[in-house]
């Protein structure tokens, strides 16, 4: 055993036993976990965090402090400790030293946290998603993705969130991954359809998967993108995984049709009810040749989540983030492995899960040898694209960064059955960008004001 790894399982061993502290009075105990976190976080990892959320934390009767205390009346204990030191302890504070090393040594970006899709195979066919256009053609194998799991852990990576396609089609190879890698903590974008009772079971079993379920809104909303009968198949799930005092959260794709259902008082309420603990936020991107521009939320619906869900995070006890919108906590655009990255079901390591292009495949390079690539390299070079970082996007909001950059590297389409040029995808862009462009502005130069007062 290296001196390295040795240090890392000393500091490894002295936060387990914090967290054992911290089982035994968690009503008394926070507080002072975090103080404890800030004495040991010398290199600043979590620093910026820690100052957001520890005088919220410490309220007791902020809804922060009670969506904490939740974790301990409805969440397996099993279950939450295993979350806790393989999110905080390897993927965050150990695994954050170890990526800024390989930052350093390398020259590149090294993600936190990478996406990867087992399957394009999908059981539904949602309006506007480019998975329905794949079919079952493209898959990694399960070496694959633990070879996938096994490069990135040795730079830091601890942080596995798979998508598709729909990730539970590959159930049994998720399982025995997250066997295999007890160390880390995995995720999964998903439908929920397929989460049953013996799924559920496993999950209780491995400890360290949580789902998060993809809704839309209500029964309307969600079974008009995704199908009839859908939202009853989600909410059974929701009910299986809160029995089980399994953690789940939420995700959510605003479009000009729902935005207002995602973004209401009500479904906040109802997803809270329905044992979410988290809710990830995204707007809807027009990806591929017959994707549905119309779908675009509008530069107001836009300002309404940004509004909404600061508004609720000081009032309703669940997590929320909004990929788009929360750009200004940190620093832009997280993309291109500077936070994190994507692997399609082909392979192709692409910037993000919506930028269909790369130069790189792990069937051909290590994930190393695409964080060097030109594609990768360009991201790094430009981040952030906008000094205005609730303009973070290369493609929605700022015209034809994407397109200098993939053109500068090469990349090419990874749309196996009908390429998208570049220009033809930003060109569906335009009209959302030039209109949100003032708005974020105005919300930009409100949130400065605010933060110098």
């Amino acid at each position: 055993m290296s001196e390295k790894t040795l240090y890392e399982n000393l500091q490894s061993f002295g936060l387990k036993k914090v967290f054992d502290y911290l089982d035994s009075n968690p009503e008394t105990n926070i507080p002072k976990l975090l103080d404890w976190i800030k004495k040991f976080d010398k290199n600043g990892v979590v620093e910026k965090q820690m100052n957001v959320i520890e005088p919220v934390l410490k309220d007791k009767n902020s809804n922060w402090h009670k969506l904490a205390k939740s974790l301990y009346t409805d969440i397996d204990s099993g279950v939450r400790r295993t979350l806790f030191e393989n999110f905080i302890i390897n993927a965050t504070i150990l695994g954050g030293k170890r990526q800024r090393k390989a930052r350093e040594e390398n020259g590149c970006n090294i993600p936190w946290a990478i996406l990867m899709d087992p399957t394009s195979a999908c059981n539904l066919q949602c309006t506007g998603c480019w998975a329905a256009d794949y079919g079952n053609k493209m898959n990694m194998d399960y070496d694959t993705l633990d070879s996938i799991i096994q490069q990135g852990k040795k730079l830091g990576t601890y942080m596995y969130i798979y998508s598709g396609g729909e990730p539970l089609v590959r159930k049994d190879d998720i399982i025995k991954l997250c066997k295999k890698h007890n160390d880390c903590a995995f995720l999964a974008f998903t439908n929920g359809t397929l989460i049953d009772e013996k799924f559920a079971d496993e999950l209780l079993c491995v400890k360290n998967f949580v789902p998060a379920i993809s809704v839309e809104g209500f029964q309307e909303a969600t079974d008009f993108r995704r199908g009839a009968g859908t939202y009853k198949a989600v909410t059974n799930a929701m009910e299986i995984l809160k029995n089980k005092k399994l953690p789940f959260g939420i995700s959510c794709c605003y479009t000009s049709h729902n935005t207002e259902v995602i973004g209401s008082e009500e479904y906040f309420d109802d997803m809270i009810d329905k044992g979410a603990k988290f809710a990830w936020f995204f707007t809807y991107m027009p990806v591929g040749n017959d994707a549905a521009p119309e779908l675009l939320a509008t530069a107001k619906q836009r300002k309404f989540m940004y509004h909404q869900i600061r508004d609720f995070r000081s009032t309703k006890p669940i997590f929320t983030m909004d990929f788009w919108n929360d750009g200004e906590y940190v620093n832009g655009c997280i993309a291109g492995g500077r936070n994190y990255l994507h692997i399609n079901a082909n392979g192709d390591i692409e910037p993000c899960a919506f930028i269909h292009y790369s130069d790189s495949n792990i069937h051909e390079k290590t994930l190393l040898e695409a964080y060097k690539s030109n594609l990768f390299m360009q991201y790094k070079e430009h981040q952030p694209f906008n000094a205005n970082h609730l303009r973070p996007c290369p493609l929605l909001d700022n015209p034809g960064k994407l397109t200098k950059m993939v053109e500068k590297s090469g990349a090419k389409s990874t749309d196996m059955n009908n390429p998208e040029d570049v220009h033809n995808l930003s060109a569906k862009c335009l009209d959302a960008a030039k209109n949100w462009a003032p708005v974020a502005d105005d919300l930009w130069e409100k949130s400065r004001k605010i933060k110098v007062e």
